[in-house]
């Protein structure tokens, strides 16, 4: 184990260290039970705690809603909505959180009797968030009551022509909030600068938001006597819902959101929403799905229709009761997925090109001509994690407009700096939350938007790429990564943002053999350990790196010690374990 701990300089360029305590599986005293208590205690979890955390449950992190500013009127509201058969639409936003949220209010007041419509911008033609031309329509069309979910809380023009329009509005959401607060009936966000004990949960997606009042709905229905002839529904039932935006928004995966994925994720192996069976069908998933299933393999998916213009797609696989009609929006949006990748691979080579023209900037900001908008946020993301720093990537239209997506790094608030920005002028638009941001920007003040956010940013992202290393959580033999050790590192999970997946160190070993395989350049090696036993390892997107030239060209007298995440590889008849690699260093 000293070995790993000496490791101040990996083929790739970082420390590793240790998350906390040490795991090592080639003890014989290894007790997988110990290593789950660990994994809780080294992400936060307190030994008081270590229980709940195991096992999570709605029931011990559920707050009281009443505790979020406007959750009581906006229950109250909803609630009048629902005994008088009120017209009631919901605004969604265009990603997996909107697309969940929406879909969990129409179904749950489906559930009370109420039909509500959904109404889900077309990002290209629209934009992000509530127009006041679409909730004025609205009105006219006859709609008593719009609730807007994942967006809204900066829609002060949009929301002013719906109060002059006579229309209730109620957002919930979830992104950051300027001191001064767009006029609604209710607004419930738990990042309101004025939120006190909510404040807590301001990690939470916004379906979770919406799942919340959800729950103040039905309390505030049960003291109306609405369920005295009628049954009440079952909010655990959309669970399923709750966990996909939860996960594929990126949220962290501390309290609430543990019971919500973890509880949600039951539900989705049952399959009872057929568009989310269908969804899963269509993602050729043969097992329950899992934590990174939902992030991977449903999200995109969903994000897919929003991203090339089929917005409304997602809620309607979520909503519907046809079965026929959900495998058919399931294939669509498998078939936009494919036709997303295209476009993205090709917005990503052009933007690496011109960020290797700009220079070590704290917050790399790519602008570019005639990109497609649908695909920024995931190449930003893509950028991000080859440069270890946050990212920027506009697409500029031929109006000489921007529209740009912002991913960030621990420790670095993206969504505060933009606010500020867009407080100073230098944005049309703009918002977000601290690891992911959306901008609207003219293309002039692209470099006085870069030069605010180098000096507001610089130090602290200097800060937090300084205080990056690979953390360990167990050090094992090449036979010691298996089925077993998987099944006790994902007892410690959901992993995701702010829960990460374990990390072991395996070694020392020596590579057998090493290929590229796949369009992406990954490099599959199989390496054996002094213990006899193999291992399959692979390293996604890392045949040019470092890493990769390092498995593929390793001497067979030399040894290793890789370190990455250990998972099931179920390609066969039999379910093996296999790692995929973060990084390796030089044993000898």
């Amino acid at each position: 184990m000293s070995t790993v701990l000496n490791v101040e300089r990996s083929i790739l360029g970082q420390p590793w260290r240790w998350r906390g305590l040490a795991a090592d599986a080639r003890d014989p005293g290894f007790a997988p039970d110990d290593l789950v208590t660990q994994l809780l205690l080294t992400r936060g979890c307190t030994r008081d705690d270590v229980e709940a955390y195991r096992a999570p449950s709605i029931r011990a992190f559920m707050p009281d809603p009443s505790i979020f500013r406007d959750m009581d009127a906006a229950a109250e509201r909803l609630a009048e909505a629902v005994e008088r058969r009120e017209s009631v639409t919901i605004f969604g936003d265009y990603d997996v959180d909107g697309a969940t949220s929406a879909a969990l209010l129409i179904l749950l007041l489906r559930d009370l009797g109420l039909e509500a419509g959904a109404y889900i911008p077309d990002r290209l033609m629209e934009g992000y968030g509530p127009s006041g031309e679409a909730l004025v329509r609205l009105k006219a069309e006859g709609a008593d009551l719009v609730v807007t979910v994942d967006c809204g809380a900066q829609a002060f023009e949009a929301l002013a022509m719906a109060r002059d329009a006579g229309l209730d509005v109620i957002v919930v959401d979830h992104h950051k909030c300027a001191a001064a607060l767009p006029h609604a009936h209710a607004l419930v966000n738990p990042n309101r600068l004025d939120e006190e004990e909510g404040a807590q949960h301001g990690h939470l997606a916004a379906v979770g938001v919406a799942w919340l009042l959800g729950a103040a709905l039905v309390r505030t229905l049960r003291a109306r006597g609405f369920f005295a002839s009628r049954p009440e529904p079952r909010l655990l039932d959309l669970l399923d819902i709750v966990a996909l935006g939860t996960v594929a928004d990126v949220a962290q995966l501390k309290g609430l959101n543990r019971a919500f994925v973890a509880q949600g994720l039951k539900v989705m192996a049952q399959r009872r929403n057929l568009g989310m069976n269908a969804l899963i069908e269509a993602s050729r998933l043969s097992r329950a799905p899992l934590c990174s299933d939902l992030g991977f393999a449903l999200g995109p998916r969903i994000n897919a229709g929003g991203r090339v213009g089929r917005s409304d797609l997602g809620v309607r696989l979520l909503t519907t009761r046809d079965p026929d009609e959900a495998r058919a929006i399931a294939a669509e949006l498998d078939r936009l997925n494919e036709e997303r990748r295209a476009i993205e691979a090709q917005v990503q080579a052009e933007a690496e090109a011109l960020c290797e023209r700009q220079g070590n900037r704290a917050v790399a900001v790519i602008a570019g001509p005639g990109w497609h908008p649908g695909v920024i946020g995931i190449v930003a993301g893509r950028i991000k994690e080859k440069l270890g720093r946050p990212s920027i990537v506009i697409a500029l239209d031929e109006t000489g407009v921007g529209k740009g997506s912002g991913r960030s790094i621990a420790g670095v608030d993206l969504g505060a700096a933009v606010l500020a920005a867009k407080d100073m002028g230098l944005l049309i638009a703009g918002g977000g939350h601290a690891m992911a941001a959306g901008v609207t920007i003219a293309a002039d003040s692209v470099d006085a938007f870069a030069d605010f956010l180098e000096e507001r940013l610089s130090e602290r992202v200097t800060q937090a790429m300084g205080d990056r290393a690979l953390l360990l959580d167990a050090v094992v033999a090449a036979g010691g990564v298996n089925p077993k050790l998987v099944e006790a590192m994902e007892a410690g999970g959901p992993y995701g943002m702010g829960w990460p997946a374990p990390r072991v160190a395996a070694g020392p070993v020596r590579v057998i053999k090493a290929d590229v395989v796949g369009s992406g350049g990954h490099v599959r090696a199989i390496v054996s350990g002094p213990d006899g036993g193999s291992l399959k390892t692979v390293a996604f997107r890392q045949a040019d790196s470092a890493l990769g030239q390092a498995l593929l060209s390793a001497p067979r007298h030399r040894s290793l010690w890789l370190a990455g995440r250990a998972k099931i590889d179920d390609w066969g008849a039999r379910p093996a374990a296999e790692l995929h690699l973060d990084d390796a260093a030089w044993a000898d």
